[in-house]
């Protein structure tokens, strides 16, 4: 009998998976490293849930998530046939690799076509090259600029290094992990200027001060990535969406599988819809909280970079970063840290509520005394 590793494509065995933030099992800690809300979903949200735990369940969800695109629509104005919704952002993310790129040839001479190439600025979301890899398609990373802003089009023309005509661009806006937010105008030009589908990836918006929606709806090219988990505290449910032309949302239907949105996910979804003062005034406590940390730790001589989202990206004021880590998860606080050269030096923290801030700095007090 052959080896089990040997029926692997060749491909699987030169992947590296995506590494996703810590879940620990520790009783009473306090967890600031996955950027999920501190605060939970509407009780309307939570009341709709527990209804719809029935006869239902043993029943097929809608396919297309009418309902929650029917909502979508009216809250965007849009046509739901602009919409499409995922088993969360990241499949419908899979699905645009999927969908506009095509796997490149092994044994294909020369240089690298742009229809395989998939454009992402570093750093960014860690789950782009993987799924670019997957699919068998050429990731390429271009470095922001040194603050994490965006490279203007005429730099990226400069620095030879960008393709504007790669099959797809995927920006991360307010970018992770810097918490940077960039200006619609900024991404405006960048839109105009390719020529391939763009994708922009606005998972942490609703902490942001501006949005660029209406690229989406502008540009025939372009699609704008939401998901219900980072700011309506729906993590568990695993719902996303795109939003953009008819053409290219009709395609990713045809890529994305059947019934992909689970049915208790579609409820709370289109239960948030109609409570979404209750989430503006969680988005308010948030951002707050965040000025508050920032301006604590700045005090403490940590260097904290403006955050456009619900976390900050800091660099501690003596010691490693990931001499931090540890020291902080003793004190049953976890935060986190990536190795990557160009990020080993900070910790990113999730702002919390209120007292997980306040708990969060008395420990670097602490620690600080301590030396």
């Amino acid at each position: 009998m052959p080896r089990p590793a040997s029926l692997l494509r060749p491909l699987v065995h030169r992947l590296h998976a995506y590494t996703p933030g810590e879940q620990p099992k520790v009783k009473g800690l306090i967890k600031l490293n996955t950027n999920e809300n501190p605060y939970p979903p509407s009780p309307k949200v939570l009341a709709a849930v527990r209804a719809a735990v029935d006869g239902r369940l043993r029943l097929y969800p809608n396919p297309s998530a009418e309902a929650v695109r029917d909502a979508l629509a009216r809250h965007h104005g849009c046509s739901p046939d602009q919409i499409i919704v995922g088993n969360g952002s990241d499949e419908l993310l899979a699905l645009a690799v999927r969908t506009f790129t095509e796997p490149v040839s092994e044994d294909a001479p020369g240089p690298v076509p742009s229809r395989s190439k998939v454009h992402f600025f570093s750093p960014s979301y860690s789950l782009y090259p993987v799924l670019a890899d997957t699919h068998g398609a050429v990731p390429q990373p271009v470095p922001l600029k040194p603050d994490y802003s965006l490279p203007s089009v005429a730099e990226l023309k400069r620095g030879k290094l960008w393709d504007f005509k790669a099959a797809l661009t995927l920006v991360t806006t307010p970018n992770a992990p810097s918490g940077r937010g960039y200006p619609t105008a900024e991404l405006d030009a960048l839109c105009r200027a390719q020529k391939g589908v763009v994708v922009l990836d606005e998972a942490y918006v609703d902490f942001a001060e501006e949005n660029a929606f209406e690229l989406a709806l502008r540009h025939p090219h372009v699609l704008v990535s939401r998901t219900f988990s980072k700011a309506y505290s729906l993590c568990f449910q695993r719902v996303g969406y795109f939003v953009g032309n008819v053409e290219l949302i009709a395609g990713l239907h045809k890529m994305r599988d059947s019934y992909n949105v689970n049915g208790l996910g579609q409820i709370a979804a289109a239960a948030t819809m109609q409570d979404l003062a209750y989430y503006r005034r969680n988005f308010a406590r948030i951002k707050a909280t965040r000025e508050q940390l920032r301006r604590e730790l700045t005090g403490l001589g940590w260097e904290v970079l403006p955050s456009q989202t619900n976390f900050l990206l800091t660099r501690p004021a003596q010691g490693t970063a990931e001499a931090w880590l540890a020291a902080l998860r003793k004190r049953k606080l976890l935060v986190r840290w990536f190795s990557s050269p160009g990020l080993r030096d900070w910790l990113r923290i999730t702002v919390g509520t209120e007292a997980e801030a306040s708990a969060l700095l008395r420990a670097v007090r602490a620690i600080q005394r301590a030396g």
